[in-house]
């Protein structure tokens, strides 16, 4: 059998591992510098919990789990024959796999509220499933770097968030944008261009905006069925830059103006100190997800061909569905994959990231090697990274396997060496080598 993986997924080796680490590591550390805390949630959830909050779209991505055992046991085959998908799915399928962070963290936060906190800022780095089309920055298998707070309706939370966007891409050193926008902008403009009720048809005609061009949003409108003096408005509305402009637009919108309103508080609290990058109002901001009802974010790369890195928003209604009324959240994701690709493309991972091997030892003959091994274990005690090669060996050999991990520092022990306890150390970066010590080099290295 050839070995083959599903499409949508990949392996990671050695490098990329460590490549990753050293991307969630700089953004956890953001995360607990702001006092979030860690939770996590299982890979499968119901499907209950899953279907029905990331719109129509969204539950066609979801990965279905089927039932253990004869999943087709309590179908029909009459019903098997009429090939209804909506009729079977519940009787061969109760679970899935989680689609993002968000949904199953406000099941969390329902099921355990009696030993919480509130507010509860939390932050989670776990993988979740799309079924989406494979192309460069989307997956079906990825990370996600979530961290929200729910319990408090406060502004200064929307600040904090986009505060921390801009403290991990600088410390990542990727230049990005940070565009904010309100859901009630989107219904405000519903209600400017007389299509309330068609709210979300044109929510998700102006979030494929990126893709399909200003021709496409049309087109998707025109065909749910808006009339085109409608059209026109709402188009006419993604050219405005500034919430001055908007206010007059919105005059007779009570939504629209709360909007606004929520926006300019958000500045008030995001102003007080200056960001590294470009935070902006950006109106053609949709977030499709069902569940924002309040501020929207969304990150993009600069200098690089990729979609969004992160976005995130307020949903106020997310914990109702599961029974807990009346507590909002808010909160963002980083699109770990994403980051990672356009890191990787722009050549913006330092040299020192590794966490890997220090030093490598090399002895000559079987006396020397096993020297080597009681040096290994000094080494490894005092805290450094450092392996043996695991055989007695040609020089030529040992440093070709030295220069092929890339092990900075390689320690050759001969029968010279551990005579005089002065071990050959050589610089595998510079090509300098020097006798020391073993407390030396372990002084050195530390």
């Amino acid at each position: 059998m050839k070995p083959s993986l599903p499409k949508g997924v990949r392996d990671f080796g050695p490098d990329q591992v460590d490549k990753r680490n050293y991307i969630f590591n700089v953004i956890r550390s953001v995360f607990i510098k702001y006092g979030y805390r860690p939770i996590e949630t299982p890979v499968m959830e119901n499907l209950s919990t899953l279907t029905g909050k990331y719109g129509e779209e969204g539950d066609r991505l979801l990965f279905k789990v089927l039932n253990n055992g004869d999943f087709l046991g309590k179908v029909k085959d009459e019903e098997l024959t009429a090939r209804d998908g909506k009729v079977i799915l519940p009787k061969i399928s109760k679970r899935g796999l989680r689609y993002d962070l968000t949904v199953p963290f406000a099941r969390f936060v329902v099921q355990h509220r009696n030993d919480l906190t509130f507010p509860f800022k939390r932050y989670q780095i776990q993988p979740v499933w799309r079924g989406d089309r494979p192309q460069k920055g989307r997956y079906q298998e990825f990370y996600q770097c979530d961290v929200d707070v729910v319990g408090s309706p406060s502004l200064m939370y929307e600040a904090e968030l986009v505060q921390i966007y801009d403290e991990v891409f600088a410390n990542l050193g990727i230049p990005v944008t940070v565009k904010v926008s309100n859901r009630k902008i989107l219904a405000g403009m519903a209600e400017a261009a007389g299509i309330a009720d068609r709210f979300m048809d044109m929510t998700i005609a102006i979030d494929k905006l990126d893709k399909v061009g200003e021709d496409g949003v049309r087109n998707e409108m025109k065909g749910k069925g808006i009339p085109a003096d409608s059209i026109d408005k709402v188009i006419g509305m993604l050219s405005i830059t500034t919430l001055d402009e908007l206010e007059v637009l919105f005059k007779d919108s009570e939504t629209g103006l709360k909007g606004i309103e929520e926006l300019r508080t958000f500045h008030k609290y995001f102003d007080t100190k200056e960001p590294t990058n470009e935070v902006k109002f950006d109106i053609t901001l949709a977030r499709g997800l069902n569940y924002y009802t309040g501020c929207i974010f969304e990150v993009a790369a600069e200098g690089v061909k990729m979609g969004s890195i992160g976005g995130g928003g307020r949903y106020d209604d997310l914990t109702s569905v599961f029974g807990l009324k009346d507590v909002s959240g808010v909160g963002v994701s980083f699109g770990a994959e994403r980051i990672y690709d356009v890191m990787e493309e722009l050549g913006l991972f330092p040299e020192s990231f590794k966490s890997g091997l220090r030093v490598l030892l090399v002895g000559l003959d079987d006396e020397t090697h096993r020297y080597a091994f009681e040096c290994l274990n000094r080494l490894r005690a005092a805290g450094i990274n450092s392996d043996l090669y695991p055989v007695p060996a040609k020089m030529a050999k040992q440093m070709k396997y030295a220069n092929a991990i890339r092990v900075p520092y390689v320690i050759i022990i001969g029968g010279n060496e551990m005579e005089t306890g002065l071990l050959g150390m050589k610089d595998m970066i510079a090509g300098e080598q020097e006798k020391l010590s073993l407390e030396e080099i372990i002084q050195k290295l530390s």
